[in-house]
């Protein structure tokens, strides 16, 4: 199978990025594993006239299957009928083999995640992914650094800043069309490990900085960006749940991050947060509900008033969604 991801309705996100950089916005990527998290994306983007990259991930590519995947994606795409730009990418992938079975079905989009490999390593993995991407039209992101944390497939102890000093080098070394890169943000629901009355670390955007000043109109991407919004962390744990300490990116910091070149943000746990709590909360106040429609309706609907949300007042990427075609 060798699908092209022009023919399932999808973009590059080259164009993307080139006015993300230009209008100081970030595009919201956003991770989802089920239907009803894919339609809220699309809702909440399209009533906010935003670009999107809905992201996937390796488990969640075994999890969704790549057939009904593909039929997903094409539905969405006809459905919205080039109301606004969509971009579909692989999240972390973790081998040459993932990221080629995604580009020959129709991502438009994929990260090689070689980071907790030697630079060396890294370099010649992101080499050989991005030659056969480039063959497709598909764009590559690269990660240079660590973010602490467990995400999907994606873990590590700690965080390991990127070495500003090497970003050229890399990158002249691969021909990668983005960058991910570790400022202090981490995957998962507990970002920071924080004494009580203290204030949550502030990223380091001395490093982003000397980043960007070497890489001034090259696209920057920031991984581990949840803000793990109080509110439905209170509603999972009213209703069973135990996620405790719960700590994310406070908006402040990432509207900073923004304007200071990052121009795509990646975004998951919160959209699980939010579909977790509403779930949660429904069961308990209706015990006797048994139809998941009820249920996974009203998250969907929830979530969709958080994407519009993000879209308007953290990333700023709302009324840009019709300038990119």
């Amino acid at each position: 199978m060798n699908i092209n991801y022009k023919n399932l309705g999808l973009v590059c996100t080259k164009e993307m990025f080139k006015k993300a950089i230009k209008e100081k916005f970030a595009i919201p990527a956003y991770n989802f594993s089920n239907m009803e998290q894919l339609q809220a994306i699309i809702q909440g983007c399209i009533e906010t006239d935003s670009p999107v990259i809905l992201q996937i991930s390796s488990s969640a590519y075994k999890y969704v299957n790549p057939i009904l995947l593909r039929h997903m994606i094409t539905g969405i795409t006809q459905m919205t009928n080039k109301k606004i730009p969509i971009a579909l990418h692989l999240d972390h992938g973790n081998s040459f083999e993932l990221c080629k079975s995604c580009i020959d079905n129709g991502f438009s989009s994929v990260m090689i995640d070689g980071s907790a490999y030697s630079y060396k390593e890294n370099i010649y993995l992101t080499k050989k992914v991005v030659k056969y991407a480039h063959l497709k039209n598909v764009v590559v992101e690269a990660e240079l650094g660590v973010l602490a944390g467990i995400e999907d497939t994606t873990k590590a102890e700690k965080n390991l800043y990127t070495q500003p000093e090497k970003v050229e080098d890399f990158i002249s070394k691969t021909g990668v069309d983005s960058l991910a890169i570790s400022i202090g943000t981490s995957h998962g629901a507990y970002k920071f490990k924080i004494k009580p009355n203290k204030k949550i670390p502030s990223l380091r955007f001395n490093i982003l900085k000397e980043i960007k000043k070497q890489l001034p109109n090259f696209p920057i991407v920031l991984h581990g960006a949840s803000s793990i919004l109080p509110k439905y962390v209170n509603i999972i744990n009213q209703n069973g749940g135990n996620i405790e300490s719960a700590t994310g990116v406070s908006e402040s910091q990432l509207r900073k991050a923004i304007q200071n070149g990052i121009c795509k943000i990646n975004i998951d746990s919160d959209l699980r947060l939010v579909m977790t709590a509403i779930i949660r909360k429904t069961l308990t106040e209706n015990p006797k509900e048994f139809d998941p429609r009820k249920y996974l309706g009203l998250a969907r609907e929830e979530l969709i008033k958080i994407i519009k949300y993000k879209n308007k007042k953290v990333l700023s990427s709302a009324g840009f969604g019709h300038t990119i075609f």
